[in-house]
């Protein structure tokens, strides 16, 4: 009864967990409550945009300096994202209006650019880069208002609100370039309930800006440091000429709103800049079309199989007219060894490790615990992950290797760990060499590199060793026929049995269920957007588990009843289909969403989305294998074979 109790409270705690995420806020992040007058810090984190992929750190152009400039410390996921934290000269005091101030130089000495900076400020005017600032952890957002398209009456009502992240550098007008060098923040706060006698606090529940382009002539400023601002109709934007040396002044207002948002839902409205329906409705919709076809395909394999079974099983008068076709004739060989089964065990193992990466990032994410908020956690998150599910990928990799025949395990197990991170290292300190070389803050740099291979060598590889030591001394998996001493002839295979007609098959399925999600998620990384809906991805990647074991099921029956039994590697190359899918949207959308012109950007794209298609590849060619595996094991014990 005690143990029945125990149960009971353990179960308590963990819903009232589970109900909790939503009203509390990410566990490890506090509010700070300010009382009036005290300094809200306002930090600079990069510039950044779509159209080059190249992030860059804000001191990389010639805006003003503090005193002293003081980079805070970051961790693995925001060295990688490029994201390089700074202090800045701005002066921001809680709940304190400021209607315009000179932000360095005093105004009878504006700051002059040389022909270089003008220039490079000009160029990255033209890549149209962002500039991001965060205040109170809170990043920055430009406020964009439009009309929707409704009724004539309901227009001159409401306009439509969406948040863009960061603040535009600078326009292009008639081939001319102009500095937003004038920003007017508001800031949004909300009032905590405090005691009668005691001093009201507020937090920080939104940081917006309004980026002007003014004139130098039009600031009128004072000894003070005090500005002006000129009325809206009158004034000239600044203009950056990048032939010569230009003259201007870097200007801030601070301007402070009470709101009713609360501090804990205060990231609200940088989440909700895109429509949520439909998500919904693209889940809805994968659900109903992958049940569907699962329905049918399961309907289909276990009416055949349970037919064919019982003919196989029948007395021995029908035995001969039975021998002519199907799956049974092949069950002398269905087991027999493939060719490098060293190389198949290791990229399987690999792929579990992905599997269990994959799986508890998504989850934890979806618990709320790796919000936007905590900067560069999912990353960091991820790293660490992978390298310690290493145990279980030398664990599956090990007993498969002992399954298929192997003997060497030490160079299995190196192999392991080597293979898919070595490709994966190749490719990013390439890709960072040409990124090092544009001087932007998204190159890794070389201590977190070496960092990362400590991490590969000290933890992931002897993890995989573990698990491979236990894995190949384990039993390896009974398969329930003996396999004969001369390999069986392969009949000649239809057109349809082809390698590459079967990944087209067998990819539109899986690739089908999660490509409205793929949208997202590209978007999040290709334009900077935040990634937030974990509950819809852990969704679609049950979905995508669950149709991929499916797809890979009928295929390997089709492929059993032609009478070819090398199924080992053709299962595992045709499950990951829907990489090849994903390559095409991949391809799709670099022509129709991104502006990327030059080389070194479209290298990136492609280089990154060559890992992520790899990575894909081999989640999905893992999860279909296990499960063809487990399928093709089941159907051979449940006949009679003499």
């Amino acid at each position: 009864f005690s143990f029945l109790q125990e149960r009971l409270r353990y179960m308590l705690v963990l819903l009232l967990l589970l109900h909790g995420t939503d009203s509390f806020y990410v566990p490890g992040v506090a509010p700070i409550n300010f009382h009036r007058n005290d300094p809200v810090e306002i930090k600079a984190v990069k510039l950044t945009s779509s159209r080059t992929q190249l992030p860059y750190e804000y001191y990389s152009l010639p805006f003003c300096q503090p005193t002293k400039i003081t980079y805070k410390a970051e961790n693995l996921g925001e060295v990688l994202r490029g994201d390089r934290i700074v202090n800045t000269p701005f002066q921001v005091s809680m709940n304190v209006e400021k209607k315009c101030e000179v932000l360095c130089n005093l105004p009878n000495k504006p700051v002059t650019l040389t022909v270089e900076q003008s220039k490079l400020i000009a160029e990255r005017i033209r890549e149209d880069y962002y500039v991001h600032l965060i205040a109170d952890n809170l990043p920055v957002a430009t406020r964009l208002e439009f009309y929707s398209n409704r009724e004539e009456e309901e227009k001159k009502k409401e306009k439509d609100v969406q948040f863009e992240h960061g603040y535009r550098l600078g326009f292009m007008d008639s081939n001319k370039f102009y500095l937003h060098n004038h920003l007017s923040f508001i800031l949004y706060y909300h009032r905590e309930d405090v005691e009668e006698n005691q001093e009201p606090t507020y937090r920080v529940v939104r940081f917006e800006v309004i980026p002007q382009s003014i004139k130098l002539e039009d600031l009128k400023a004072d000894e003070k440091s005090m500005c002006t601002l000129p009325e809206a109709t009158g004034s000239a934007p600044q203009e950056i000429d990048p032939s010569k040396e230009n003259q201007l002044l870097f200007t801030y207002s601070v301007h402070w709103e009470e709101s009713d948002i609360k501090w804990a839902s205060r990231w609200d409205t940088y989440l909700t800049m895109s429509d949520v329906q439909i998500h919904w409705f693209s889940i809805i919709n994968s659900v109903v079309v992958v049940f569907f076809l699962s329905g049918i395909l399961s309907m289909i394999i276990i009416r055949t199989l349970r037919k064919d079974i019982a003919n196989y099983n029948k007395e021995d008068d029908i035995e001969d007219t039975m021998e002519e076709s199907g799956w049974k004739l092949v069950h002398g060989d269905v087991f027999r060894p493939p060719q490098y089964p060293m190389i198949l065990s290791s990229l399987l193992g690999s792929g579990i490790q992905l599997f269990c990466m994959i799986l508890i990032v998504i989850f934890v994410a979806m618990l709320g615990m790796l919000s936007p908020s905590s900067r560069g956690a999912l990353m960091t998150t991820a790293c660490f992950l992978f390298m310690f599910m290493g145990v279980f990928g030398g664990f599956f990799a090990g007993r498969l290797y002992r399954t298929l025949k192997g003997h060497r395990w030490k160079k299995g197990a190196f192999c392991t760990a080597t293979l898919y991170p070595g490709v994966v290292f190749g490719i990013c300190f390439v890709l960072n060499c040409f990124i090092w070389g544009k001087h932007s803050s998204g190159a890794v740099p070389f201590p977190t590199m070496v960092a990362l291979l400590c991490m590969w060598f000290g933890i992931s590889l002897p993890l995989v060793y573990l698990g491979y030591y236990f894995g190949f001394r384990k039993q390896p998996y009974d398969n329930p026929v003996r396999t004969n001493q001369i390999p069986r002839q392969i009949p000649e295979q239809r057109w349809y049995m082809n390698k590459f007609v079967g990944i087209l098959m067998a990819g539109i399925l899986p690739f089908g269920a999660m490509f409205i999600e793929l949208f997202f998620i590209f978007s999040a990384i290709w334009e900077n957007q935040f990634y937030y809906l974990f509950g819809f991805l852990f969704l679609v990647f049950i979905i995508l588990v669950v149709s991929c074991s499916q797809i890979s099921i009928v295929m390997v029956y089709f492929q059993l009843c032609a009478e070819d039994y090398r199924w080992w590697w053709r299962t595992f190359l045709v499950s990951g289909g829907s990489a090849f899918y994903v390559l095409i949207y991949a391809i799709f959308y670099f022509v129709n969403k991104l502006d990327i012109v030059e080389f070194i950007p479209s290298l990136l794209y492609f280089g990154y989305t060559a890992l992520m298609v790899l990575s894909f590849w081999l989640l999905t060619g893992t999860i279909g294998f296990y499960a063809a595996y487990m399928f093709v094991r089941k159907i051979y014990a449940a006949v009679k074979i003499d």
